[in-house]
């Protein structure tokens, strides 16, 4: 997705399949046109009761009244990021080993999400898959959520939540399917 006329929509479809949180996650845009999409993004959200992230930007979570902010390993670190938000809002943060993981919920995130767990041309840059056994790894080392993320596909999220995870992260899963609403209920199918 590169352009907001493409991505809004692509949004809205799985939102009316039924997911519960989105992340906008455009680290190429400068910070205007990323605080005008958040915003316009933040209405969609809105209108289908959804949380909504913004990947890395504390400060553009805050002013377009996100429920939180993703963290990545070269974002600001969470303990600042928490300092600058407050108990108000959600911050998650993105781990790859257990040690990331209680490094991250020590600090003060929410929650986390755990990968790349399978391959995933998105996640390459992290190096080699994780596997889903480290999932249940972090789980037996931290009390907060973890999200499984890299390469989760339809006939992986079994797998995932028997490991541990409380949900996935998706990208192109929803995003590169045909029909992003059907694809969307039926990870949600998949995820009750």
């Amino acid at each position: 997705m590169t352009s907001s006329d493409e991505l809004l929509p692509a949004v809205e479809d799985s939102l009316k399949g039924g997911v519960k949180a989105v992340q906008l996650r455009e680290k190429d845009l400068g910070i205007r046109e990323l605080l005008r999409l958040a915003y316009r993004m933040r209405e969609v959200t809105g209108r289908y009761k959804a949380a909504f992230f913004i990947n890395g930007r504390v400060d553009v979570a805050l002013a377009v009244g996100a429920e939180g902010v993703h963290l990545g390993g070269a974002d600001i670190p969470v303990h600042a990021a928490r300092k600058a938000a407050g108990d108000g809002m959600l911050i998650g943060a993105s781990t790859h080993s257990v040690a990331e993981a209680k490094r991250a919920e020590q600090e003060g995130a929410d929650f986390i999400t755990v990968g790349p767990i399978y391959e995933t041309p998105s996640k390459l840059r992290y190096g080699r898959p994780i596997g889903p056994g480290e999932i249940r790894r972090v789980r037996e080392e931290v009390s907060i959520p973890v999200f499984a993320i890299g390469g989760i596909s339809k006939d992986r999220v079994a797998e995932v939540l028997r490991e541990g995870a409380c949900g996935v992260a998706l990208i192109s899963a929803i995003l590169a399917s045909g029909n992003i609403k059907s694809s969307t209920e039926e990870f949600m199918r998949l995820l009750r």
